[in-house]
């Protein structure tokens, strides 16, 4: 190819065929269309689609240059499985699937024919040292994700035979990415036969332009007939998460191999045989209990809507409050930045919560009912989303009192306080004097309006003989069963050298997406983001996609670090 008068050569370089004919055609069609001169394979020819020796033709046929991934070597010496490095027994379990049909559907020519192929390409091209691998310079099962840092790839670099090349050329993770280390452009150029965990039915290819010692890459999606190739593997009988993986663009299997910045970004995220049966609570905690997890077939599951990571928004409406009690987690009081959200900026994130799968809401403080505009604020999620509004139940005069007589009958809306003893001298000595009488004078009259009511009981070393009997005296007002909860006091905030308080962590405590000004955090009880820096998820306005990648991407780093899974903590009864 001649450009502005110089000679540039295009190269099309794609990695894992997976016996996807359908992929493979269209990649050779488009790379041609596109003025490649040409074409290289960068192995793993067979696995996960079901017409294995079909991508053969094709290959020799269009001459693409070949070299061999870790399928191809295993499938040309008749190994016992595909030595593609995984190391989570459930990721070998799918993987000796997909290998199993492979070496069973392969001719005995096409894996002679493999078996000879190069384990890597270098040579240069255009005045461009281009090295051309399956996984990296150093294992040929390696995986280059694009989560290594710097540090990390140049180990890989530095196992390059004599120096490093120009231009680096991989795929075996399945997922394109291109970055610029040194001096060494690092291509990997993702998958044709199979999805990037990216939520497209196109699979990936790179084209690269060498000239003049310059190289330059771009990846490029790929449309094919993806319905052609699901067909084909599912009346193969290949397991139907494989299939579904073709139809939707999410991997279903194979994922704790994934480092937590990829997996974030995809739909699903834990085996399902690693999810937890269920939450057991500290002794005298009340906590809700899990939602089941329906089974749909998937061995894995998305973090988001279960257990680990509910589908509860709380948002911090504002941090002044007339209160200033001693334990008070986010350190609201009525001397507090008042860090108050607008009322348009809180329809936003209410609309984007039921966009995102958000089912209910939960907005506290500070004390809501000091915020100028809360009445239309509840008003408007509660029309959309169940929604749970905290309150210390003492502001409910006056004007206020008209207000929440407006909400009255509203379907979706509860109301939740907390109440400290049975009685005044044990509440007050915690949240001042005379609050226990006017919190209590509150709820009585958000009872007689039908409002629906919850309490939790903050366990302080002054209440611990006064559940039973505040648990008797909420009755009165309706307040029963699962409405009532008592709750350990937290080391945070005011309560930050509180003894007897118990230490939280974002490592110990499922999230809950929580909104402030400030921006968003792991859990309400570290909604302050001076009290709590190390809850806060990232600072200003972000959109709850993000917030919520971000959240799985800190809890598959937390769990990835010891094996463990979190306990369940709930501000909300």
């Amino acid at each position: 190819m001649t450009v502005y008068g110089q000679v540039m050569t295009r190269i099309a370089a794609f990695g894992g065929a997976y016996a996807n004919p359908y992929a493979v055609a269209a990649c050779l069609d488009d790379a041609r269309a596109r003025g490649c001169e040409r074409l290289v394979s960068l192995g793993d020819l067979g696995g996960f689609g079901a017409e294995c020796d079909a991508v053969w033709p094709l290959l020799t046929d269009g001459g693409v240059e070949c070299i061999a991934g870790n399928y191809d070597v295993a499938i040309g010496r008749g190994d016992p499985d595909c030595g593609c490095g995984y190391a989570d027994e459930r990721d070998n379990h799918f993987a000796q699937l997909m290998y199993d049909h492979t070496l069973a559907h392969t001719s005995r020519a096409f894996a002679a024919w493999m078996h000879e192929l190069p384990g890597e390409l270098r040579e240069t091209i255009g005045g461009v040292d281009v090295q051309m691998v399956h996984g990296s310079p150093l294992v040929i099962n390696d995986f280059l994700w694009e989560s290594l840092d710097d540090d990390e790839l140049r180990l890989r670099l530095d196992g390059c035979a004599g120096e490093r090349p120009d231009l680096l050329l991989c795929t075996h993770t399945g997922i394109p990415w291109q970055r610029r280390v040194d001096d060494t452009l690092v291509v990997n150029v993702g998958t044709v036969g199979r999805p990037a965990n990216d939520g497209r039915r196109e699979t990936w290819y790179a084209i690269v332009d060498l000239e003049a010692g310059d190289a330059r890459a771009e990846l490029i999606p790929l449309a094919y007939d993806w319905r052609a190739q699901a067909a084909s593997m599912r009346a193969a009988g290949l397991p139907e998460p494989f299939v579904e993986t073709v139809e939707t663009g999410w991997w279903t299997t194979c994922l704790e191999i994934v480092p937590p910045p990829e997996r974030a970004r995809g739909a699903f995220h834990v085996y399902r045989e690693a999810m937890p049966a269920g939450f057991e609570g500290a002794d005298g905690a009340g906590w809700a209990e899990p939602v089941e997890i329906p089974d749909d077939g998937r061995p894995v599951v998305s973090l988001f809507g279960t257990p680990l990571f509910p589908p509860r928004l709380w948002v911090y409406t504002n941090f002044h409050c007339n209160l200033a009690c001693e334990y008070c987690v986010v350190a609201s009081s009525p001397k507090a930045r008042r860090r108050e959200i607008p009322s348009w900026r809180f329809r936003s994130l209410i609309d984007e919560a039921v966009r995102e799968g958000f089912t209910e809401v939960y907005l506290t403080g500070g004390e809501p009912f000091v915020h100028p505009d809360i009445l239309e604020m509840i008003e408007y999620a509660s029309d959309r989303l169940e929604t749970v509004v905290l309150t210390n139940a003492m502001l409910f005069t006056g004007r206020r009192r008209r207000e929440l007589a407006r909400l009255a009958g509203r379907d979706g809306l509860v109301l939740q306080s907390s109440v400290d003893g049975a009685l005044a001298q044990t509440h007050d000595r915690w949240r001042g004097a005379g609050s226990w009488g006017r919190a209590m004078e509150g709820l009585e009259y958000a009872s007689s309006l039908g409002l629906p009511l919850r309490v939790a009981m903050t366990q302080t070393p002054d209440n611990r003989d006064e559940v039973e009997p505040l648990r008797a005296r909420l009755a009165t007002m309706g307040i029963t069963g699962d409405g009532f909860a008592v709750r350990p006091l937290v080391q945070r905030g005011f309560a930050a050298e509180v003894d007897g308080a118990i230490q939280v962590s974002d490592a110990v405590m499922v999230p809950e997406l929580t909104v402030t000004t400030d921006g968003v955090h792991w859990h309400p009880v570290g909604g302050d983001r001076d009290a709590s820096p190390d809850f806060l998820i990232a600072e200003g306005e972000v959109s709850l996609a993000e917030a919520k990648r971000r959240i799985v991407e800190r809890f598959l780093r937390l769990r990835q670090a010891d094996g463990s899974l979190p306990d369940a903590f709930h501000c909300a009864v």
